[in-house]
């Protein structure tokens, strides 16, 4: 016996999202061997230089677990570009903290990333440029803003490794 199988009604949003979101990876790490470090340690290194703040913190807006930060800071401490601590108003607490040479790969980071995302959006006629940016955000700011609860664990996509 051989079945039809279902015809989508709607585009496989997820599918789109997902494949966009990897090869934008691939390129973002491709074009910061330019800068040496890996978009992840620029991640780190942009939101501590930003305010004061601890490694939990920061692996909070990088979006990193503990260990992954922990390597990650530690990486960046061997390269010269940020340091442990002490925090100004927690003295239990370590911040991390840019040193100078970490401010100039933020700058350059800064410089590679506007770039990649340029080149992103103009792939796009002109007319869509913004009405993407501003649907995705929403969306991200709005209904696709957390992650629902599931009886099942919804594992992310494995990212490679810099």
């Amino acid at each position: 016996m051989t079945t039809t199988p279902p015809v989508r009604q709607i585009r496989d949003i997820s599918g789109l999202l997902d494949h966009a979101s990897h090869v934008l990876a691939t390129r973002m790490a491709a074009a910061f061997t330019e800068v040496g470090i890996t978009p992840r340690a620029y991640c780190v290194l942009f939101h501590a230089q930003e305010a004061e703040r601890t490694q939990i913190q920061l692996a909070e807006l990088a979006d990193l677990d503990k260990t992954t930060m922990v390597v990650t800071v530690d990486e960046l401490e061997k390269a010269g570009l940020a340091e442990r601590r002490p925090s100004a108003t927690d003295r239990r607490a370590r911040i991390i903290s840019v040193t100078e040479a970490g401010g100039r790969a933020v700058a350059r980071g800064t410089e590679v990333a506007d770039r990649v995302h340029r080149e992103v959006l103009e792939a796009l006629p002109q007319h869509e440029q913004e009405v993407f940016v501003s649907a995705l955000s929403r969306l991200v700011d709005g209904h696709l803003a957390e992650p629902v609860e599931s009886e099942r664990i919804v594992r992310r996509a494995r990212r490679p490794r810099y």
